[in-house]
């Protein structure tokens, strides 16, 4: 078995697959619009596996990011090696986007920095050659 998907719920759906886009290679398909339920999505293709569905709907509401909560914790998006991980975070910060951690080898030996989206959900961007 493997991931298929992993869909988040964004405030601005279109600033959200931009950044998508923009930092990680995401690849969209076109837009989907139920105008039932409100929901839009985007699919997106990022390199060689998992998906992830960015996803808007009025009815949803915003959690409290500031403090770790019980539930899924962050996404990892792999860059490459350590390089490529300097690179992309080192773009990010740049760009004025929050850097948390790293880029740095963590204690389990995984070589990783911490960023946040635009809306503030954690991104861990991770080297290929990790344990």
């Amino acid at each position: 078995m493997r991931i298929h998907h992993i869909a988040l719920y964004a405030e601005n759906l279109e600033d959200m697959k931009s950044f998508y886009e923009t930092y990680f290679g995401a690849i969209s398909n076109a837009l989907y619009h139920n105008p039932k339920t409100g929901l839009k999505t985007y699919f997106f293709k990022l390199g060689d596996g998992c998906k992830l569905e960015i996803m808007a709907r009025p009815d949803v509401t915003r959690i409290d990011k500031g403090s770790p909560a019980a539930g899924y914790a962050h996404l990892a998006l792999s860059a490459g090696g350590k390089a490529e991980v300097n690179c992309v975070t080192d773009r990010l910060r740049r760009d004025g986007y929050t850097v948390v951690s790293g880029p740095r080898v963590t204690g389990d030996g995984y070589y990783e920095s911490c960023v946040l989206d635009p809306e503030g959900n954690p991104i861990e961007i991770v080297g290929d050659n990790n344990a």
